[in-house]
């Protein structure tokens, strides 16, 4: 019997691969009626584990606080 890999393998390995190395997903949105651009959207999201991210130099501050223990109120601010 050979081993074999399913879909859903395919799709474990995907989101290791994400959380693992990162990734940028980068998007334009133009909103438009009757032809006439009326809102323009750029969108931009770094995707990836957190170990990722602090290797990336993203988020030191915030982990860095959260591993001491600090307060969890400034962690959340840190987010937004």
């Amino acid at each position: 019997m050979k081993p074999s890999k399913g879909e859903e393998d395919a799709l474990v390995d995907f989101v290791d691969v994400i959380l693992r190395e990162g990734a940028v997903v980068q998007a334009d949105v133009v909103l438009s009626v009757a032809d006439v651009p009326l809102v323009g959207i750029k969108l931009s999201a770094a995707l990836a584990g957190m170990k990722a991210m602090t290797d990336y130099g993203m988020f030191e501050d915030w982990d860095e606080r959260i591993r001491v223990g600090g307060d969890t109120v400034d962690a959340e601010r840190a987010i937004e």
